[in-house]
């Protein structure tokens, strides 16, 4: 490191956002991006650990954070990316939206505050970029095998480029417009604009990985025929089943699953849409059912379309405002309330509530009736006396995903499910041979870190399927 002990010198910093009056008049990003400067002292506090559990326990892909931080420290961007993107298919994006599980178990998190490793990464690869050091890899020599990889997210993107650099032909089919996945339209421009990911998408397609979209495997093509024209199979679909509400009322109009909200305001913002064909909340008084990431991005979404109101709730207790002391969980991830962005820019959030049901007219919803929660050894009982009424025209549900869709693919295809619905694996192998899964279709929603480690994982299972060593890697 430049400055030895710069932990003790340098207290944690990290990027500042743009002022929320001035953010949700648009769709930018809202995160200032990282001063060299900056990135540098908060480089100069890592440690150097003897045992790092940043990328031991932390990280799923494993990133050689003490090496990065340390080239970062002295300037040498260089090497830093080198280190970067030997074990990241795509830093720019994590940099970006990983919530950062490595910080979490950073050593100093144990009774300080944890190196600002996400915003080192970011600074990191975006210099990467600006340098010309970011290069598409080609392969060595052809194998003549071939590839499909269905579902163009993390998992799909990160196992399609490295099949690709191992020699194989790779197609990826989407059934969407463009390519991306959940990276795409899934994720508002405001926390990751899409020409982060048109680049990245146009490096691989450098590297030779195929894109075709607008197609629907298992209907514009039955699974046996697409098994037939390639030598492996990988689905990487995602969990796409949203978790739903057995409430009176559910059938009014006006209540949506956060990605069908979403999906139109990116693909709006993609200029895919007409404005009047997507779910507006202009004007409206507007219920977010759901209390992570997914229902902030919902209200914020709502707030830049002109709602009247946000109001965004959530069953679970607040989390404590600080790990108070010595982190009792460390180098597991902690609990710690966090301002997130819709806090910042006007929606209301509120913590133990429940929904007892909707109320509409004519058809559409006009009412939730909510109550308060407690925990119980039986899940949660709603407190005596605590119901209250509020007005909506529009619900959103952002309580997460069950798993993947049992669409016609996945029965064609005769795969076994897990006790959870996803599809039922080991490692990437899974009841039938030559085809893999990975990511969120084997493991259900989780982080775009974790969909990207398997990925990897299963280009790794593939490529040694199609080299003839059908053994299970270790």
């Amino acid at each position: 490191m430049k400055v030895p002990g710069g932990f003790l010198k340098h207290p944690r910093r990290v990027r500042s956002r743009r002022p929320a009056e001035e953010r949700v008049k648009d769709f930018r990003e809202i995160d200032k991006f990282p001063a060299a400067g900056q990135a540098s002292i908060q480089a100069d506090r890592c440690l150097d650990c003897g045992i790092p559990f940043c990328h031991g326990l932390g990280c799923p892909l494993g990133n050689s954070i003490p090496d990065v931080n340390g080239f970062a420290s002295l300037g040498n961007i260089e090497e830093a990316w080198r280190r970067l993107q030997e074990t990241n298919p795509m830093p720019e994006i994590t940099g970006r939206i990983c919530p950062a599980p490595c910080e979490k178990a950073c050593t100093l998190a144990l009774g300080n505050d944890a190196v600002s490793i996400r915003d080192i990464e970011l600074f990191v690869s975006e210099e990467a970029f600006k340098r010309g050091l970011v290069k598409p890899v080609r392969p060595k020599r052809e194998t003549g095998r071939k590839v499909i990889v269905i579902g163009s997210g993390p998992a799909g993107l990160a196992a399609a480029s490295r099949l690709r650099r191992k020699g194989h032909t790779v197609t990826v089919m989407e059934k969407a417009f463009l390519p991306g996945g959940m990276l795409r339209f899934g994720i508002p421009d405001f926390k990751l604009d899409k020409s982060v990911v048109d680049r990245r998408i146009k490096i691989f397609e450098e590297e030779g990985v195929a894109f075709r979209t607008g197609f629907r495997a298992g209907v514009d093509m039955k699974a046996e025929n697409i098994l037939k024209s390639c030598d492996a199979l990988l689905i990487a679909t995602g969990a796409r089943q949203p978790r739903d509400l057995n409430v009176e009322g559910r059938e009014l109009e006006g209540i949506y699953f956060a990605m069908e909200y979403l999906w139109g305001m990116n693909s709006f913002c993609a200029g895919m849409q007409r404005e009047d064909k997507i779910i507006s909340a202009k004007g409206k008084n507007v219920l977010v059912i759901g209390g992570g990431d997914t229902g902030s991005d919902c209200a914020c979404s709502a707030i830049r379309q002109g709602a009247r109101d946000v109001l965004q709730v959530e069953i679970m207790p607040p989390p404590p405002q600080d790990k108070g002391g010595i982190n009792p969980s460390w180098p597991a991830m902690t609990p710690v309330m966090k301002k997130s962005p819709s806090d910042e820019e006007g929606a209301r959030r509120m913590w133990s509530v429940g929904l007892e049901k909707f109320e509409g007219k004519d058809g559409r919803v006009k009412s939730a009736h909510l109550a308060e929660v407690k925990q119980s050894s039986g899940g949660f009982e709603k407190v005596p006396g605590s119901e209250f009424e509020v007005e909506t025209e529009l619900v959103i549900l952002a309580m997460g995903f069950l798993h993947l869709r049992h669409d016609a693919l996945i029965g064609e295809l005769g795969l076994k499910l897990d006790g959870r619905g996803n599809i039922e694996t080991s490692r990437s192998f899974t009841s039938r041979e030559g085809v893999f899964s990975a990511g969120d279709a084997a493991r259900g929603a989780s982080l775009v870190v974790s969909a990207l480690e398997d990925g990897i994982s299963a280009a790794e299972d593939i490529d040694a399927y199609l080299s003839g060593d059908k053994k299970e890697r270790k």
